[in-house]
């Protein structure tokens, strides 16, 4: 990863100024609904962020939904094929993207309804959510969030990446998940978020982040 000059920041603040940069935001293949993606590992929370975005831009009077990746996992019967800790299981087969490209990113291409379902996937009770579809207005915003998003070809507008150091990960990650964790040493090898990304923030303080905005 090449060096990235950061800047301390409050959350807070973090928060304010992503919200007035996407209000700004026009997605390169003319779609009226900007794709944000806010990647990282569940212990990086890049959820929380979203969400912090997501209210600033309400007071802001700008529409925008917020999606977790984490709603489109496989049913367990595929997800859990080769074992609960299978790590490429996990790096390539949990999540359903074809349901993401169905049923969110579809939806937001130009000429599409804006009709989104937020969730398809109970992990915990293993079936479908059931929930309704919630239609995005012109000019609204999807703010996705979960792990590893940045190694598909899902056409964000923007992007920012929740880093954690590989000793904050493993710090801050359930002993029960660390077999994960190999997954995103790897993420990190071949698709190199922390350098791709539109904006970075580390968060390995979780009371201290700082961003290269």
């Amino acid at each position: 990863m090449a060096t990235v000059r950061l800047e301390p920041i409050t959350w807070d603040r973090l928060g304010e100024l992503l919200a007035e940069r996407l209000l700004d935001l026009k997605p390169a293949d003319g779609s009226p609904w900007p794709r944000v993606a806010f990647d990282g590992a569940p212990a990086a929370r890049p959820g929380d962020l979203a969400q912090r975005v997501t209210e600033e831009l309400r007071v802001r009077g700008r529409p925008s939904l917020v999606v977790a990746a984490e709603g489109f996992l496989r049913p367990a019967s595929l997800r859990l094929e080769y074992g609960r800790r299978d790590v490429e299981s996990y790096y390539s087969g949990w999540f359903d993207t074809a349901a993401l490209w169905r049923e969110v990113f579809g939806p937001l291409e130009p000429g599409g309804d804006g009709r989104v379902l937020p969730d398809l996937w109970d992990p915990a009770t293993d079936r479908a959510t059931r929930s309704s579809y919630v239609q995005l207005p012109p000019g609204g915003l999807l703010l996705m969030h979960g792990p590893l998003l940045l190694r598909h070809w899902f056409p964000f507008d923007l992007t920012v990446h929740v880093l954690l150091s590989p000793g904050a990960l493993r710090r801050r990650t359930p002993e029960a998940d660390h077999w994960t964790l190999p997954a995103f040493g790897r993420y990190a090898d071949e698709t190199d978020p922390a350098a791709t990304a539109d904006v970075l923030v580390r968060a390995d303080d979780p009371r201290r982040p700082a961003w290269n905005g």
